[in-house]
C-alpha cells in the first residue's frame, strides 16, 4: 500500500490537486484491493445482483442454443435415415385393367424383380394390405373392393445404382399396365424438407449466440461504470489496459461458465425426457408422425457432446466479448 501511495503521489508536482485528489480516492479504495491474507481482492465483487441476472440470462440463452442444436442433430439423423432407405426401395405399381389378370402380372412383375442383380430382397402386397396403406387419407372402415386399388411389389436393392432401363423395358414389354417408381421425386422433396430445417435451425443459434454476446456488452459496459474509480485508480497506479481487461475477463468467464454449464445440462436432461417420454406415447397416431419425422427424440451421443459443447462455447463468448469491449471502452472506441 505505501508503494502505491508513493507512486500515486509522483504526479503531484505536476498535477496539484488532481494528484492529491486521485491519491485520496485511491486511499478510500484500498480496501476494494486488499482482501484477507493481504491478497490482492478482485476489482469486481464475485457476487452481485447484476452477475446473478447475467447467469440467468446466460442459462436461458445456452438452453435455446442446446435446443436449436438438438433439433438439427435430430434432424439431420432422421433425414440420413430417410435418404439411406428410401433410396434402396423401388416400388411396381401395377394396375388392374379390364380384360387382364391381375394376379398374374403381379406375380410375372415380382419374377423380373427377383432377376435383378441388384435386388436384394422383393415383397408382394396383397390387396388387403394395399388397401390399409389407404386408410390414413380415406379413413377406416370403408369397402374399397369397386376401386381400382393397385398392388404393389416392392423391391430392396442394394447400394449402388441398379439398372433401371433394363427392369422398365421388361416391364413394358410383359407387363405393360405396370409403372416404376424409384421415389426419387419424393426423397429430392424430403431431403429439401429436411435441409431447410437444419438451416433454419443453425440460424436460430446464431441469433442466440449474438443475443448472449450483445447482453454480456451491456453487462460489461455496467460494470465498467460501476467501477469508474476503481478503474482510475488502478490507471493511477500504473495499471495498463491489459490487467483492467483481464479482470474483467475472468469475473464474466466465471459466469459464463456457470451459465452455460447449466443451460447445457439443463438441455440435455430435456432431450433425454423426451426420449423416454416418446416411447411411452409412441403408439399414438400423431407420436407415429412425429416420429416419423423425427424419430424418437433420441439424441445420438455426439449430439448431447455437441450441446455440452455449446455451453462451454457460450463461456468462451462471454469472456472474449467482455475483454473486447473492456478494451474499446478504455481507448475510447465507443
Amino acid at each position: 500500500m505505501s508503494d502505491a501511495i508513493t507512486r500515486a503521489e509522483k504526479p503531484a508536482s505536476r498535477g496539484g490537486r488532481a494528484a492529491t485528489a486521485a491519491a485520496s480516492a485511491w486511499l478510500r479504495a484500498g480496501s476494494v484491493f486488499q482482501g484477507a491474507g493481504n491478497q490482492p481482492a478482485p476489482v469486481l465483487p464475485a457476487r452481485s445482483i447484476a452477475g446473478r441476472a447475467l447467469v440467468l440470462v446466460i442459462v436461458i440463452m445456452t438452453f435455446l442454443a442446446g435446443l436449436a442444436a438438438g433439433a438439427v442433430h435430430l434432424v439431420a439423423d432422421a433425414s440420413s435415415d430417410w435418404s439411406r432407405d428410401i433410396a434402396r426401395e423401388i416400388t411396381i405399381q401395377i394396375r388392374p385393367l379390364p380384360g387382364r389378370d391381375i394376379e398374374a402380372d403381379v406375380r410375372i412383375a415380382a419374377d423380373i424383380a427377383r432377376r435383378m442383380r441388384e435386388v436384394e430382397d422383393v415383397r408382394v402386397f396383397d390387396r388387403k394390405e394395399g388397401e390399409k396403406l389407404l386408410e390414413p387419407w380415406l379413413g377406416t372402415g370403408l369397402d374399397l373392393s369397386e376401386l381400382p386399388v393397385p398392388r404393389l411389389v416392392v423391391m430392396r436393392i442394394a447400394p449402388g445404382t441398379p439398372n433401371l432401363a433394363s427392369l422398365k423395358a421388361q416391364l413394358a414389354e410383359r407387363v405393360p399396365n405396370a409403372g416404376l417408381d424409384d421415389h426419387r421425386l419424393w426423397l429430392s422433396r424430403l431431403k429439401a424438407m429436411a435441409d431447410t430445417l437444419v438451416v433454419i435451425g443453425l440460424v436460430i443459434l446464431g441469433l442466440v449466440l449474438v443475443a448472449t454476446g450483445l447482453a454480456v456488452v451491456f453487462a460489461t459496459r455496467g460494470a465498467m461504470a460501476g467501477t469508474a474509480h476503481v478503474i482510475d485508480v488502478l490507471h493511477l497506479v500504473g495499471a495498463e489496459d491489459q490487467f483492467i481487461a483481464r479482470q474483467f475477463q475472468r469475473h464474466f468467464m466465471r459466469l459464463g461458465l456457470k451459465g452455460g454449464l447449466a443451460g447445457g445440462v439443463i438441455a440435455m436432461l430435456f432431450f433425454l425426457a423426451m426420449g423416454l417420454s416418446s416411447a411411452r406415447f409412441a403408439m399414438t397416431p400423431g407420436a407415429e408422425q412425429v416420429e416419423a419425422l423425427f424419430g424418437r427424440f433420441s439424441l445420438p451421443l455426439g449430439g448431447y457432446i455437441s450441446v455440452l459443447a455449446i455451453g462451454v462455447l457460450v463461456a468462451v463468448l462471454t469472456a472474449f466479448v467482455s475483454r473486447v469491449t473492456v478494451y474499446r471502452t478504455l481507448s475510447g472506441g465507443e
